[in-house]
């Protein structure tokens, strides 16, 4: 006897169009940015134990209707953005599930930012049940980057079976150059988190305790990082030549990458002001996004689609198409 899983039910009898898919992952990717924006506006305003406990709020309630401070509005709302998240994940699970043929690597990509948002979810409430322990956040944000990536490739994946043509792939020195920028990129994301984990802001207006390293030291080498992912993306964008799609995508990264140098430059001598610090946050998450994407049109093979099974889709076709 054969399972049908519910969605699988759905799909031998409904199809949904390249539009539906298109926006459900669009909206999944920018979710996924403002989850970290949430976090980073919780962080400088000292929101994080505006909800003293996890899943509830208060120990009883999960929303508080009329909440008692700013500091539980801030929180709660953060935690109210999970479930936007949720529902824009949802969408994209099940447009592409509905999709013909079906793709089962575009669904698994799908289906495993849903794991992520929650475990992010459950880091999120081991963060609060530590008081706010700053490797707990750290690992919080890295779970954050973790579902910005996926996010990204399954936007991209959704995107790559549209195309009439795909770009050709780029030589092996730019897509090892691409690689490095990557992988560079998420070194320099992850000593981001130790200058935050080592310097104020601690998310509470209590004396949390912080990561036991020199705020400055960590600092200069996370400078020093970025300086380097520059570096690469020049060297990335003298080697391809003759590549004008990932030529572009180099050249946003560059931009991107040069206006977040300058931001933090910028709130490193003037004091850390609480804007320009969420600001940068966003910041991390656009530049993660926009290596991703250098990758992804560099060496076009990854996660293209070069086949889709399909199995009885002949015997399918009836089904009725919603775009």
């Amino acid at each position: 006897m054969r399972i049908t899983t519910p969605l699988g039910w759905a799909a031998a009898r409904w199809r949904l169009g390249p539009r539906a898919l298109r926006w459900g992952t669009t909206a999944a990717l920018v979710v996924s940015v403002l989850i970290v924006l949430g976090g980073g506006v919780v962080r400088v305003t000292g929101s994080g134990l505006g909800c003293p406990t996890w899943p509830t709020c208060d120990g009883e309630s999960v929303i508080l209707v009329v909440p008692d401070s700013i500091h539980l509005l801030i929180e709660q709302t953060n935690r109210m953005l999970t479930g936007l998240l949720i529902v824009a994940v949802g969408w994209a699970i099940v447009a592409a599930r509905l999709q013909r043929p079906r793709d089962r690597v575009l669904t698994r990509l799908a289906w495993s930012q849903f794991w992520l948002v929650v475990a992010n979810a459950v880091a999120g409430g081991f963060t609060v049940l530590f008081k706010l322990s700053p490797w707990m956040v750290a690992v919080h944000f890295v779970l954050a980057i973790g579902l910005l990536a996926t996010a990204t490739l399954t936007w991209h994946r959704a995107r790559a079976g549209l195309r009439q043509e795909h770009p050709p792939r780029a030589p092996r020195l730019a897509r090892g150059l691409a690689w490095a920028l990557v992988s560079l990129t998420l070194l320099l994301i992850l000593v981001g988190t130790l200058v935050t984990g080592s310097g104020p802001h601690s998310g509470d207006s209590t004396d949390v305790p912080r990561m036991p390293f020199d705020w400055a030291s960590v600092t200069v080498v996370h400078a020093v990082l970025g300086s380097g992912v520059l570096v690469l993306a020049i060297a990335l964008l003298l080697a391809l030549r003759g590549y004008p799609l990932a030529r572009r995508r180099v050249i946003a990264f560059i931009v991107v990458t040069v206006l977040q140098g300058a931001l933090g430059a910028t709130q490193a001598l003037t004091g850390l002001p609480e804007w320009q610090v969420a600001l940068h946050l966003v910041g991390a998450a656009l530049v993660w996004i926009g290596a991703l994407r250098v990758l992804l049109d560099t060496d076009t093979r990854l996660f293209a689609v070069h086949d889709v099974s399909a199995p009885r889709a002949a015997a399918e076709e009836p089904a009725v198409t919603a775009s």
